[in-house]
């Protein structure tokens, strides 16, 4: 009997771990470094050297576990192969069936955002959904899409790819895609501070402001929208456009039932709820305005659930 399974999260820095029983109970959660050097060659040995490790100091059989999950920043298809992930060193690689041949386990993979959006699918904010867009304001915007239960991967594993969502014309500067006027540039973590400098630039009124444009973060702009300063809460109404905007046009395409909005950024609480949802309303399709929106609330923790939830399904 299968009661075992591995979420694996892996990041460029660290792989976040996890031990879970199958109805989704998380017995145990640790990390370890990515080593990215040599193209990234030990991550996977890593990791199957780890699962291993802890199957004897648990005196689990490999009998009893259904597999591994493994979420991956970038691009992964069906068949578990990666093209190219610049965090990690990887070039093309085929992850799955390298990490079974390693641990001699099932695995399946996905891609970090759209794995951590089967996790609050799953377990976290969205649980009881079957339908959701999760997205992810870290140091860039990331995106997944759950409908009827599955991820919406897409014919080359881009599928989610909200970050590159085409929101503004008059950007003058590069995305890291290549493209211009993209999501990411203007409402990541970052881009609410590009957002912010950029609006300076074109002459918004910053009297009185607290902020202070060589030093700010997206916190402190939220901070500042909080205590009522005007400019911070015009670059929030413009974060707002731009993200409502984006996720209308997502729901035009896949009727959620619900949005989950993480990241750090999220970190900033309900008020971003109301600049984003004010903006979906006004973009929307009238039949998609009932869609909830709510906070993440697995923290770092989605893509572990996540990816045990993959393996899960198979």
């Amino acid at each position: 009997m299968k009661e075992y399974c591995f979420g694996i999260d892996v990041g460029g820095t660290t792989v976040k771990m996890g031990l879970f029983r199958v109805d989704g109970e998380l017995l145990e959660k640790w990390e370890i470094p990515s080593r990215t050097e040599n193209e990234g060659k030990a991550i996977l040995p890593d990791i199957a050297e780890a699962v291993q490790k802890k199957l004897e100091e648990r005196g689990i059989e490999k009998d009893s576990v259904t597999g591994i999950g493994i979420g991956v920043p970038g691009p992964i298809n069906a068949e578990g192969i990666v093209p190219h992930t610049a965090n990690l060193g990887w070039g093309y690689k085929e992850v799955t069936r390298e990490l079974t041949e390693l641990t001699g386990l099932v695995s399946k993979g996905g891609n970090d955002a759209n794995v951590a959006a089967l996790g609050e699918m799953w377990k976290g904010a969205a649980a009881g959904h079957k339908s959701g867009v999760m997205v992810t304001l870290g140091t860039g915007v990331g995106g997944g899409i759950i409908i009827d239960g599955k991820i919406i991967t897409g014919a080359n594993g881009a599928g989610g790819e909200i970050g590159h969502i085409h929101v503004e014309d008059a950007v003058d500067w590069n995305c890291g895609c290549g493209n211009q006027g993209c999501l990411e540039q203007l409402a990541s973590a970052n881009g609410m501070v590009t957002l912010a400098k950029w609006m300076i630039r074109q002459g918004a009124d910053t009297k009185g402001t607290t902020l202070q444009p060589e030093t700010m973060t997206a916190k402190d702009i939220w901070d500042a929208v909080k205590a009522d300063d005007a400019f911070a809460k015009d670059v929030a109404e413009r974060f707002g456009k731009y993200l409502g905007l984006a996720l209308a046009n997502v729901a035009s395409t896949v009727d959620p039932e619900v949005f989950v909005i993480g990241g750090g950024v999220s970190k900033a609480g309900p008020v971003i709820l109301e600049y984003i949802k004010k903006y979906y309303l006004k973009y929307t399709f009238r039949g998609c305005r009932g869609a909830k929106f709510v906070l993440a609330t697995l923290g770092n923790d989605a893509g572990m659930y996540g990816s045990a939830k993959l393996v899960l399904e198979q």
